[in-house]
């Protein structure tokens, strides 16, 4: 199954894998877990976790987060393939409430654009914008 967003080796597609990697191994200074600040629903799926500022639970889980799109950067034309055993989990085990992954992907964008305002471009916003909707749709697509 691809996704319909064209060409793999296009310059859009180059520009999103180089956008998250280069972005990604840049560490923040921020520490806040800013998906349970700003969308507290998502807090219920981690009843177990402690969420508050520098957390070593939350710290854990995104480091799991990014690695699965650093993950998914490096495999653009299998996204599927690359992330079935995580759309498996979030799907018929964890039951996520896929508007999360809309809510994630926006705060996302959020840490990444306010961590880095001279790289993140307007291209940059959209490429990685499309790159995290790939992502939340393939997430998302074994709900059906």
């Amino acid at each position: 199954m691809k996704l319909a967003a064209g060409p793999i080796h296009s310059h859009s597609d180059r520009l999103r894998k180089q956008s998250w990697c280069s972005l990604k191994r840049t560490k923040t200074t921020s520490r806040k877990p800013g998906l349970f600040i700003v969308f507290p629903s998502s807090k219920t799926y981690f009843p177990h976790f402690n969420t508050s500022e520098g957390s070593d639970q939350v710290k854990a889980h995104g480091k799991k987060v990014a690695d699965a799109l650093t993950n998914a950067a490096s495999h653009l034309d299998d996204l599927p393939g690359a992330l079935s055993t995580l759309s498996d989990l979030h799907a018929h085990k964890l039951r996520v409430d896929p508007v999360n992954f809309k809510f994630l992907s926006h705060c996302l964008l959020v840490t990444l654009a306010s961590h880095h305002p001279g790289d993140f471009t307007p291209a940059m916003h959209a490429s990685l914008d499309k790159f995290f909707a790939s992502v939340s749709t393939v997430l998302t697509s074994k709900y059906r």
